[in-house]
């Protein structure tokens, strides 16, 4: 059999990816070695996963002992360690609520509309009269029907029409305008705490008062996405705690298996009995491995108070970035994000200051067309940062110099 990765993936891979530049073969930390043993610094993370580096040996070691032990029981019995992760997640959620687990953000975001549906016909009194989401403009919730419909982008939902119905969109922090779009069919208003793959555009603590309160005023869910701003990314474990707020049910996954696939909704318990015994489920969510493994990332994050890392050193890069417009202002053209989740919007090419970047040695995602992300891990300290910020200002110099700017 052929052994070379990338015609393996030529002929074997579904091509909805495009062909992957880079075959990685081992991490640890912050760093990332291919197959040609050349060193990356990751402030990818797997698009915000790896949230307590590649290989952490706690994790690790979670791991390999559970493998030893059970790896699978189904849903229809217990395990201990599911159990537990939810009494965890719970309590990071201000108690009062029970988690439901699942196996991606996706997959949390599909419960969450399930959620949405459910309390509308149970207020209604009918099935399809109070049915209605308002979401986002710029959202992005995923790739499944439920996501796709949810994600007003012409390049999620093309070809895949008709979508579901019932969803309507606003904008973001814009609180007349989320008032405007509920009417007397709506169940919920669905947005992300930080919208992500849109660009990074947080909402604001001011909005997320004001929603919270028209919300109750109106008599409407609110559910929030905290796929990718969760988990401590920002400096609280979730994004909206800045606002002082507390949601009707919330999704996450990502960083909260820091590299395994795991996905939970945290619904409030005045709305956790609309899920009743056969209303929902999954096969694989909530395992005994996966159970085990993000019970070791929380005690990581915990243990080695890795959110106030964040709060510290994210202060410091967005001073450095802050800094670095000031030089650059033609070519740098907005910072925005909290935390470790951070949006570079730049006069060019997203994708090919991000291959650029890459052939430099570090790892970073897009944001759309004009925007580059910073997610590193949770771990990562000021040398870090320092040694990622002096690839990225060689690059801004380089592009700017030979007219690259696309303004």
């Amino acid at each position: 059999m052929n052994t070379n990765t990338e015609q393996l993936y030529v002929e074997n891979v579904l091509g909805n990816y495009g062909l992957p530049p880079v075959t990685f073969v081992r991490g640890r930390g912050l760093q990332l070695w291919d197959d040609t043993g050349k060193e990356y610094l990751d402030f990818c993370s797997g698009i915000a996963v790896t949230s307590i580096g590649h290989c952490h040996p706690k994790l690790v070691s979670a791991i390999q002992d559970q493998a030893a032990e059970l790896l699978c029981v189904s849903n229809l019995y217990r395990n201990q360690n599911q159990a537990l992760l939810a009494a965890k997640l719970n309590e990071k959620a201000g108690g009062q609520g029970k988690v439901f687990f699942c196996n991606s953000g996706a997959e949390a975001n599909e419960a969450l509309i399930k959620l949405a549906r459910l309390y509308g016909c149970q207020k209604s009194g009918a099935e399809g009269r109070q049915y209605k989401i308002v979401c986002a403009k710029n959202a992005f919730h995923g790739r499944t029907f439920g996501g796709m419909s949810a994600t007003p982008k012409v390049k999620i939902q093309q070809g895949f029409a008709p979508l579901v119905d019932g969803f309507v969109f606003a904008e973001l922090n814009n609180l007349e305008s989320f008032a405007s779009a509920i009417d007397s069919a709506t169940a919920a208003v669905f947005i992300e705490t930080i919208q992500g793959e849109g660009g990074i555009f947080p909402a604001s603590p001011e909005f997320l008062q004001g929603l919270r309160k028209l919300c109750d005023e109106r008599g409407v869910l609110l559910l929030v996405d905290e796929v990718q701003c969760g988990v401590g990314r920002t400096g609280r474990f979730f994004a909206f705690e800045k606002a002082g707020i507390k949601p009707d049910a919330i999704g996450m996954a990502k960083g909260l298996g820091g590299g395994v696939p795991i996905g939970a909704v945290w619904v409030g318990d005045q709305y956790a009995p609309l899920f009743q015994p056969g209303t929902h489920g999954t096969t694989f969510g909530g395992t005994p491995l996966i159970a085990a493994a993000s019970l070791a990332v929380l005690e990581t994050i915990e243990q080695e108070k890795l959110l106030e890392n964040v709060v510290v050193n994210g202060e410091y890069v967005r001073k450095r970035l802050d800094t670095l417009k000031t030089e650059f202002p033609d070519y740098i053209l907005d910072i925005r994000g909290a935390g470790f989740m951070i949006g570079i919007q730049i006069a060019d090419s997203s994708f090919e200051v991000v291959a650029e970047l890459r052939a430099k040695g570090l790892i970073v995602p897009p944001a759309g067309a004009d925007v580059i992300r910073f997610l590193p891990a949770l771990t990562a300290k000021k040398e870090d940062f320092d040694k990622a910020l002096a690839l990225f200002e060689s690059v801004v110099k380089h592009r700017s110099s030979v007219g690259k700017v696309t303004t």
